[in-house]
């Protein structure tokens, strides 16, 4: 017989336990469970978070799950989908917001630590720029466009078209590999030598292009393909 959340201790259900010693004691199946709200008659709040996780694996394929597929959960309807879609969203939009202070780069790492966590599952390539200030600050970040890298795709006209808008100084230009291995192709190299031509045309400099793995990244920069 299914255990219902009433039948549960009080200092053991989530929205006490949240209650009482805040939201990061929380598994993610209690954070999920107090989303849900309620569960179904054959099974507790708790079994249907459960459920969720282990449908998709974990937190990285629920993070992309669209309303249809939150739907095939058995005991997960449209309004449940809904509202797990919308936290999720929120969570993304907390993640990329911007403080006061502009972000700065003075590394790839600190272009990993910006954008690792976004971009290291995504299941087709995105090829991204960020547009800097003369203080290496972040002040524009811009999908240039989604797909297979390829040099005549990657025109450095819609590269550096947005980094004239915003009167950027320099540009660093990024892009992930689904496969989670970031070793550059020969197509990654001869963009980045393109992109870096024509930044010293223009007079913006291509600081970096960094290939986005899973946990780890690999700088052009660094690896002297880039100036």
């Amino acid at each position: 017989m299914s255990l219902l959340i009433r039948d549960v201790p009080v200092t053991e259900r989530p929205r006490e336990r949240l209650l009482q010693n805040g939201a990061a004691v929380l598994t993610n199946q209690e954070i999920i469970a107090i989303l849900l709200r309620t569960g179904t008659k054959k099974e507790s709040v708790i079994e249907l978070a459960g459920k969720v996780l282990a449908h998709f694996d974990g937190l990285p394929l629920l993070k992309e799950a669209t309303i249809e597929e939150l739907c095939e959960i058995d005991g997960i309807g449209m309004a449940k989908a809904v509202e797990l879609s919308a936290a999720m969203e929120l969570g993304r939009r907390i993640h990329n917001m911007q403080t006061g202070e502009r972000y700065a780069i003075r590394s790839p790492e600190d272009v990993s630590n910006l954008v690792m966590e976004d971009m290291r599952f995504l299941k087709q390539e995105h090829f991204v720029c960020l547009y800097l200030n003369t203080k290496n600050q972040v002040i524009f970040r811009h999908t240039v466009f989604i797909g297979s890298l390829n040099a005549s795709i990657v025109h450095p006209r819609e590269v550096f078209k947005e980094a004239l808008r915003r009167s950027s100084a320099s540009i660093i230009c990024l892009h992930n590999h689904p496969s989670g291995d970031p070793t550059p192709s020969r197509e990654d190299i001869d963009v980045t030598k393109r992109l870096y031509e024509a930044g010293r045309v223009l007079g913006i400099e291509l600081l970096d292009h960094i290939i986005i793995g899973d946990r780890t990244f690999i700088s052009l920069k660094e690896q002297g393909h880039v100036g």
